[in-house]
């Protein structure tokens, strides 16, 4: 790797490295360029002469193949997006060290990533337009997100599926410094055992059956940006212990290798179940709980912020009628009054494919009626009507409650997975339950059934 290291301001300067030529004026370094053609240009803010957008013009005329980096120490995040949209591969607040600009061979160029997610970087600023909704709950959520946002501490998001936790951690985002570069989020539940560890740490050649070629992980790939871990409670309690020291050491290893890598990565971590009955069940390990669960923030249900339906409802709308490239449509009164009084047990997630389902069957329509939302019982069907001879009698002497109530519903549980056919996924949307819940049970009423 060969270097040119541009420093006009008489700052620290660079690493000592047989790899780095050090310039102290922009003609010199120019004069470099087309002799050269180095791998990277690195270059300290301010410059005396020029500007950095010069400077790219004319490194990009000199070497076309050099990759040009800037630094300011105790630069801005707007500093950075402007010259990241510019042209240059990255921006960082320090001198950079050797090991930083190795791994910049290995990523992708900070511009590919402007250009593949350009709504994200460019809205790195309007952060709030992304939480949607004027109550309490949400202000809370906003409040929060402006205290922690450019601090390094893990966060662990929890809220019901469908709330919006990676929304949330996409606000943590850019609201941070970090904000410039792309979130690089890993679905936890979505990717096999055995492959999540290489998917997270990267793998070298011959690591395993298949890998014909070194690869880069999540971590890496997140260096100097956000890794957003979704369903962490469903992370193999093998890989727990690893993805602990990644986060006490800020430093990884390739499966495969002995050699580790320091990575500078804020984690931001979601689930939707209770981590700590997790822990007691044995299946989560108690000491990565206390090390995600930093910044702990609770996602409000939507049935718990009725307030907030009619700006989601529109919100949602313009959204997909943008997309469709349909006229904006409307909602009359009586429709958003079922709207707002519905229970929503989908939370945000269900509101917007209802909306979704709305507009597109809608046809030329401009008014959304109730008949178009056709909203559905919440799963698990209608509640049951009981009446006096429904209702079991209480013998003179008494009963054990628990023992009875565990007996119904055991009875219940087992007469859905005999539907089922032993399908517990089947039996627990039967039940309107979560498939965990559903297990959970089953093995804690279990006792009642030799009483």
């Amino acid at each position: 790797m060969s270097i040119i290291w541009l420093d006009e301001t008489g700052g620290s300067g660079p690493p000592h490295s047989s790899q780095i030529r050090t310039l102290a004026s922009l003609g010199d370094a120019f004069a470099a360029l087309r002799q050269l053609q180095p791998q990277t240009l690195v270059a300290a803010l301010p410059l005396s002469t020029s500007t950095p957008a010069k400077v790219l013009h004319w490194a990009k005329l000199y070497s076309p193949c050099t990759d040009v980096v800037f630094y300011r120490q105790n630069g801005s995040a707007q500093e950075a997006l402007a010259v990241v949209k510019e042209g240059a591969v990255h921006y960082f607040d320090h001198p950079p060290g050797l090991e930083e600009m190795d791994r910049l061979r290995e990523q992708k160029s900070v511009r590919a990533a402007v250009e593949q997610f350009p709504s994200e970087t460019l809205e790195q600023t309007d952060w709030r337009k992304r939480l949607v909704g004027a109550s309490h709950a949400m202000d809370r959520v906003s409040e929060t997100i402006d205290l922690i946002a450019d601090r390094r501490s893990t966060v662990l998001i929890l809220g019901e599926t469908g709330t919006g936790k990676e929304v949330v951690a996409r606000c943590i985002h850019f609201a941070s410094r970090r904000g410039i570069l792309p979130l690089v989020t890993v679905n936890c539940a979505a990717i096999p055992e055995n492959l999540i560890e290489a998917e997270l740490f990267g793998h070298v050649k011959g690591a395993f059956t298949g890998a014909t070629g070194a690869r880069i992980g999540r971590f890496e790939q997140a260096h100097g940006s956000t890794l957003f871990l979704d369903e962490i409670g469903d992370l193999p309690v093998d890989l727990q212990a690893k993805l602990l020291r990644a986060l006490q050491e800020r430093e990884i290893q390739r499966v495969g290798s002995s050699e580790t890598f320091k990575v500078d990565v804020r984690v931001i971590a979601a689930t939707n179940v209770n981590l700590l009955d997790r822990v007691r069940e044995g299946r989560f390990r108690e000491d990565l709980y206390y090390r995600l669960n930093v910044v702990p923030m609770r996602i409000p249900p939507l049935r718990d912020r009725h307030e907030d339906i009619p700006l989601l409802v529109e919100h949602f709308i313009k959204q997909i009628c943008g997309q469709e490239r349909m006229a904006v449509k409307q909602v009359t009164p009586a429709a958003l009054e079922e709207l707002v009084r519905y229970p929503w047990p989908g939370n945000v997630r269900q509101l917007e494919n209802s909306i979704e389902m709305a507009v597109v069957l809608s046809g030329d329509r401009k008014l959304l009626t109730p008949t178009d939302f056709a909203l559905s019982p919440p799963a698990g069907g209608a509640p049951v009507q009981l009446n006096e001879d429904r209702l079991l009698p209480l013998p003179e002497g008494g009963l054990d409650f628990e023992a009875v109530i565990g007996r119904i519903e055991l009875n219940l549980l087992q007469q859905a997975l005999d539907r089922a056919q032993g399908n517990k996924k089947a039996a627990a949307d039967m039940l309107g339950l979560k498939r965990t819940t559903l297990a959970a049970k089953l093995r804690s009423l279990a006792a009642y059934a030799a009483r």
